[in-house]
């Protein structure tokens, strides 16, 4: 499995921090048969926009949503354990803060092209020339044009979470670019400069 998955990056409690929203499940938080709360309405979410809870949130961790969990794991070679630990949490985080990139950056565009923005978020993670975790990837100063402008903090919609979620199994449209960028709308005379692999609707993708 690729390095976000062997090593996924601890996150906060969804809080509004300088304007951007956080992923609000802690990895030292564990979430069970029998849990309840805000925590576990926001597991059920993520896992309902993702196609694995079929149901409306009801914030009780009960049979459906440790099912839910399960297969969620097994899709990204977690233990199935039908429990939140480190890891799932980590994981489940990651995909929220990816989905909102997803939807800020490239909502609009094709579903390929939404899959492509999130691979190249993954290729950076894989990169050596770039962070090392999602999280930082995401936050890193200037990366992104939809952190800088505060459309990060708009709630993605479900198309976004399953752009991410095929791009996590690995779907690449952007055949491995770290860049992409909109001819018509880029100023950065530096980004033309790249070598451009593919272009999918409005925008470039580059290394």
């Amino acid at each position: 499995m690729r390095k976000y998955i062997k090593a996924v990056s601890v996150a906060a409690i969804l809080v509004l921090t300088l304007g951007f929203a956080q992923p609000k499940v802690e990895a030292s938080q564990f979430l069970g048969m029998g849990s309840s709360g805000s925590e576990v309405t926001y597991v059920q979410s993520v896992l309902k926009k993702l196609g694995y809870f079929n149901m409306e949130t009801t914030g009780y961790y009960g049979t459906i949503t440790a099912h839910a969990v399960k297969q969620f794991q097994s899709d990204f070679g977690l233990e199935t354990t039908g429990e939140i630990g480190p890891k799932t949490s980590g994981l489940i985080n990651e995909v929220e803060m990816m989905a909102h990139a997803v939807y800020g950056e490239s909502r609009g565009e094709s579903y390929q092209g939404q899959v492509a923005v999130a691979a190249v978020i993954l290729n950076r993670v894989e990169s050596d020339d770039f962070p090392d975790t999602v999280k930082d990837v995401i936050f890193q100063p200037n990366a992104f044009t939809a952190v800088n402008d505060g459309q990060f903090t708009l709630q993605p919609d479900s198309e976004a979470y399953h752009a991410v979620k095929d791009a996590l199994l690995g779907w690449d449209p952007s055949y491995g670019s770290v860049y992409y960028y909109n001819p018509q709308l880029a100023t950065d005379q530096w980004i033309y400069s790249r070598t451009v692999t593919t272009q999918i609707g409005n925008h470039h993708f580059a290394y």
